[in-house]
């Protein structure tokens, strides 16, 4: 007899499974599904997480994958951060994470949410911490650059965000770590004025990267600089300007030989 021959009742080929999903505990059969598996992070690794991004005391930390709380506590117990937010999709390790705080004694500082990370408002965060997986890192990297404001720390154990390259990263006991600032945006058109008249200034950004144009009387010069965070430095015809960016006005900085007294604004 031919194997294609033998057929089953369709209730038999069923009851195993339904006799397995009886078995489960409720918990067990409504767990969500998660991105990411839960692996935690170093304490070391932790440690030198919070070192880089300079967590201090003026600082909202928020924690994606927060898993046991470990980095959303220590930013509070150890660096003197605000507050601290951990946002995890299991609810157990909420659960963990909560009695982990009330125990390290900063749960009037530390708190936790159960939910999907990409559903949660994070704008509020001076300092991101995660670790994610690269696909997962890649997907929050347009909500990171248009949600968080320019100049918060952004800092991954692990893994990267492919064409953003890290203004920093380190390698810690077996362990990656990176560090972005969140770029100002600055790209289009400005008119500057350098205290000696006026030119016009192109910009094309990437990230913290930032080329472009420069043209004033006719005559056109190549613009290369860069962002730390709402800080543009470039250089126009061997000049160096340095400037704090406001949304769409520049303001000028001193200090590194940089132009002093100019301005601009976006056209």
């Amino acid at each position: 007899m031919s194997l294609a021959s033998v057929r089953r009742p369709a209730f038999l080929t069923a009851l195993p499974l339904l006799l397995l999903s009886a078995l489960l505990p409720a918990h067990a059969q409504n767990a969500p599904q998660l991105d990411v598996p839960y692996v935690p992070t170093p304490d070391h690794v932790v440690a030198r997480m919070l070192e880089m991004a300079n967590v201090n005391s003026d600082d909202t930390v928020i924690d994606l994958g927060s898993g046991d709380g470990r980095i959303a506590i220590a930013a509070v117990r150890d660096r003197g951060a605000r507050s601290a937010l951990g946002i995890d999709l299991d609810p157990e390790r909420i659960r963990e994470a909560e009695a982990n705080a009330e125990a390290a004694g900063v749960s009037d500082k530390v708190s936790f949410e159960q939910g999907d990370l990409f559903k949660k408002d994070i704008s509020e965060a001076t300092v991101l911490t995660m670790y994610l997986l690269p696909r997962v890192n890649l997907r929050l990297r347009p909500v990171i650059l248009d949600t968080l404001k320019p100049g918060t720390r952004v800092v991954s154990h692990a893994f990267s965000m492919d064409e953003w390259q890290a203004d920093r990263s380190d390698y810690i006991g077996g362990s990656y770590v990176y560090l972005w600032i969140v770029p100002a945006k600055v790209d289009g058109r400005w008119e500057v004025n350098d205290g000696n008249g006026n030119f016009t200034l192109d910009l094309q950004q990437q990230f913290q990267q930032v080329e472009g144009t420069a043209q004033a009387g006719g005559l056109q010069n190549a613009v290369t600089g860069s962002l730390e965070g709402e800080v543009l430095r470039f250089n126009v015809g061997g000049k160096l300007y340095m400037g704090k960016v406001e949304g769409d006005r520049i303001t000028a900085l001193s200090g590194e030989g940089a132009v002093s007294n100019w301005s601009a604004r976006r056209t």
